[in-house]
């Protein structure tokens, strides 16, 4: 198995109110506003979509209540410590719930937290032992 991710999906309990989330943050929707019952949005080298929580359930040939809802942080990384507060408010503005305000943690970097409406953590942060690539890619211990 080849060391990549290409696509990951959140499961949403409205899709369209989660679409209209993430293009409020500016992110442009590539397949026409998710009429497909899915949202994908194109990211460097990979994808992310946004499904129907229940169509995931289903999938798994299980109800919502069964499945549960699991667990997992998303992070965007940033290029200067600056930069943390204001995405922080775009995504408030954008309908999201700031769950930790911008500040220095105690591994030496900036950081913050928002919830988007369904409740996902995202990590807004600034790294300054992994700085970003050129393109804004991120790499642990540098780039060679």
């Amino acid at each position: 198995m080849d060391q990549r991710i290409t696509m990951i999906t959140l499961g949403v309990a409205d899709l369209a109110r989660a679409t209209a989330f993430y293009k409020a943050l500016g992110w442009t929707c590539a397949n026409d506003d998710a009429d497909e019952g899915i949202a994908f949005f194109n990211v460097q080298n990979s994808v992310f979509a946004l499904y129907p929580w229940k169509g995931v359930a289903e999938e798994f040939g299980q109800t919502e209540e069964e499945f549960g809802r699991p667990n997992a942080m998303l992070a965007y990384n940033v290029k200067a410590k600056e930069e943390v507060a204001p995405i922080l408010a775009e995504a408030e503005a954008a309908g999201g719930t700031i769950a930790k305000p911008a500040q220095d943690v105690f591994w030496g970097g900036h950081s913050g937290y928002f919830r988007d409406p369904d409740g996902h953590y995202w990590e807004v942060a600034w790294n300054p032992f992994s700085p970003l690539g050129p393109n804004g890619e991120a790499r642990i211990g540098g780039w060679t």
